[in-house]
């Protein structure tokens, strides 16, 4: 499939579309509908959808799924992937040429990251982005195994993944580890642990898992011998989640910064010194982007900094 994809976009490439189409494809895939699409673009839904009929003829292939909201299908995830690609090399070229004023639209960089990287040290590298530029960002809040699937699919630049092997067309650099830790509430740790978290203790004390594809306080039970899947309570937030664990709905495994004070005023406790630790890759599309480079170096230095990443 990755190399139908690839063809797809060489073929694109070579059809020569008009910019301004490649531009309202993202748009409609970014906006979920022809109509939105139209009014953030001062068209109208007509035009919108003339511009779309336009591609599918150019390309012989159907690009949106009429889904709701709409989706691109692997021919629309290769040209939107194109139109961002091209967008942000026409960003940089301006900025080069020092055509760029106060009027034109700020670069608009999609992003996807972790829900634990983004509550605890993400935001601050996109601030120190801003400072420099004036970009704007939108992020796609994903579980740190699956972000590396919107990078494939063009829905953003970069991504913050535990995916090492990088996803075609991009490069990955190492962020770090993350850091979690087995934590109870107190009194809960003494009703469901009071001999430690043995095998049996963990079969059958309640979790707290952030969703269904959350593994890390099953990984730490299996580690410790456990078989049976324990009850779990699904709580998909990160601040929820770890304050779910502090008022002892179920243990979980928290981050640095998460858990140090309630252990210190005694209303928390480490079940065991062991953690599981999380690789975190920082995958971006392999272009000799200025403004690329600079969201990459301010993640990195970002990541350094936190206490959240070994």
């Amino acid at each position: 499939m990755l190399q139908h994809r690839k063809e797809i976009f060489t073929y694109a490439c070579a059809m020569e579309l008009p910019l301004d189409h490649l531009r309202t494809l993202a748009a409609v895939v970014d906006a979920g509908t022809l109509e939105r699409a139209a009014a953030a673009l001062g068209v109208t839904p007509s035009a919108v959808s003339q511009r779309i009929r336009a591609i599918e003829q150019r390309v012989g292939r159907i690009v949106l799924r009429r889904s709701k909201p709409v989706r691109p299908t692997e021919a629309g995830e290769a040209l939107v992937q194109l139109a961002r690609k091209l967008a942000l090399l026409e960003h940089d070229a301006l900025a080069a040429l020092g055509e760029s004023g106060e009027g034109d639209a700020a670069p608009h960089v999609p992003l996807a990251v972790n829900a634990d990287s983004l509550i605890t040290w993400f935001l601050p590298a996109l601030a120190a982005v801003t400072a420099r530029v004036p970009a704007t960002f939108e992020l796609h809040r994903e579980d740190q195994e699956r972000t590396a699937q919107l990078l494939q699919a063009g829905t953003v630049m970069a991504a913050v993944t535990a995916q090492r092997e990088p996803v075609p067309g991009c490069v990955a650099s190492p962020l770090g580890r993350m850091r979690y830790v087995p934590v109870a509430e107190r009194s809960f740790a003494g009703r469901w642990f009071p001999h430690g978290p043995t095998a049996a203790a963990l079969e059958a004390a309640p979790i707290v898992d952030f969703d269904a594809h959350d593994t890390l306080q099953a990984r730490f039970a299996e580690r410790r011998g456990a078989t049976a899947r324990a009850p779990r309570h699904i709580i998909s937030a990160s601040a929820e989640f770890a304050q779910a664990v502090r008022m002892g709905l179920g243990w979980g495994m928290l981050l640095p910064g998460q858990f140090e004070a309630g252990v210190a005023d005694g209303s928390l406790v480490v079940l065991a010194d062991d953690t599981i630790e999380v690789p975190l890759w920082w995958q971006r599309w392999n272009l000799a982007s200025p403004l690329l480079d600079l969201v990459t170096e301010a993640v990195a230095d970002a990541a350094r900094a936190s206490d959240a990443i070994a």
